[in-house]
């Protein structure tokens, strides 16, 4: 009888999942567009890609959730690499992204040098304070501060030879205090509006390194924010007895600092968050999906997995316990119930510019958007 429930819930949640997927598509476009530029720190990336979701979230009619701004401003520090990106070895002119990348954390350099080697993967200029790693993948990420030398990892089947004399020409820039904002928007409730379940999904991304190489960032995190405005267009369109809230937060990448920005100075009481639910990495789900923190709620984990099995939804839904690895975590710390649910299967690129929107199946989005439907109406029953 309790599956038979749980059905009818999912049946009367849904709604033309055609178009859903068509508008996902076409958000995940924009989001990994050049004219975002990788939702990062430079070309206004960031400031660009916070626009576009607050715009879709006014567009859809929902409120800010401080009633005034759909955005909740903080700063941090963040080193940049926006101009000059060039980068030969023994002769040979390098491609960023493809064949290098610059560890984030380096310091700007221009310089001809003669290399040291110093074992199989590394070799050395000190009077330059440079250093050649030698990679088999490249993957990229986001420094808050500045070394004393410059890191360059060279994937290791762009060279035919050691490594022996480098040209190089990289510009950064380091920004103490780059301005990002989270987006918030919430549903107000028809019956308990002060009892409130929130979605939330990172936006932001790597941006660029150089000015002709960026990382588009689908998978990580254009997917998650693309599913969670379906979601904020749906309960826009359908409110429920109890607030939806929506935050896409800035500042992930570089260590979670916007989720943990809006823990320190909530929008609305925390201790009226019934459920969190974040999304990051969900464009694939050829074998399932991972919840985080479920052993930590033994009993939202049973019913998401009744939810999962009344409609056949996904093929398995992992348990996974406690983890600082994605926006939920400070709220957790702060006693917020909180899952963190990621697909798994489907493509395996990760911080580097072949996490391109055309490369991601969205193999389960239908199925997530019912999931997640159906087990919110479940806990607000």
């Amino acid at each position: 009888m309790r599956k038979l429930s749980l059905l009818l819930l999912l049946l009367l949640t849904t709604n033309c999942f055609a178009q859903d997927l068509t508008y996902v598509r076409k958000t995940l476009n924009t989001l990994t567009s050049p004219e975002l530029w990788g939702r990062g720190y430079t070309k206004k990336g960031m400031t660009k890609a916070a626009d576009f979701i607050a715009g879709e979230f006014k567009s859809f009619g929902l409120l800010p959730m401080d009633g005034k701004t759909y955005k909740q401003q903080f700063n941090f520090s963040a080193n940049t690499f926006p101009g000059k990106m060039d980068l030969s070895i023994n002769g040979k002119k390098l491609v960023p992204g493809k064949d290098f990348i610059v560890e984030q954390a380096s310091r700007g350099i221009s310089a001809t040098a003669e290399l040291e080697q110093k074992d199989s993967l590394n070799f050395l200029a000190p009077a330059n304070r440079l250093l050649i790693t030698l990679a088999d993948k490249l993957t990229w990420s986001v420094a808050q501060n500045v070394n004393d030398y410059t890191q360059i990892l060279v994937k290791k089947t762009a060279l035919t030879a050691s490594p022996q004399k480098v040209e190089v020409n990289i510009e950064n820039l380091f920004i103490p205090e780059f301005k990002a904002s989270n987006i918030c928007a919430i549903v107000k409730g028809t019956k308990n509006p002060d009892s409130v379940i929130v979605i939330t999904a990172h936006y932001d991304h790597l941006g660029g390194m150089g000015k002709e190489t960026y990382f588009p960032g689908a998978n990580d995190n254009g997917s998650g924010v693309s599913f969670l405005l379906s979601l904020a267009k749906y309960y826009a369109a359908n409110p429920q007895k109890y607030s939806i809230a929506f935050i896409c937060f800035a500042g992930e990448e570089a260590g979670i600092l916007g989720s943990k920005y809006f823990t320190e100075n909530p929008l609305i009481p925390l201790k009226n968050i019934r459920f969190l639910f974040n999304v990051d990495m969900v464009g694939t789900g050829e074998t399932g999906a991972t919840v985080v923190n479920a052993t930590q709620y033994p009993k939202e984990f049973a019913l998401l997995n009744q939810v999962n099995d009344a409609g056949k939804l996904l093929v398995k839904i992992n348990a996974r316990g406690k983890a600082a690895n994605s926006d939920h975590y400070f709220f957790t710390e702060k006693g917020v119930p909180a899952f963190f649910l990621y697909t798994q299967g489907g493509i395996s690129a990760y911080h580097d510019v072949f996490d391109r929107a055309e490369t991601l199946p969205l193999t389960v989005y239908e199925n997530l958007f019912k999931l997640f439907t159906g087990f919110n109406k479940a806990l607000m029953n």
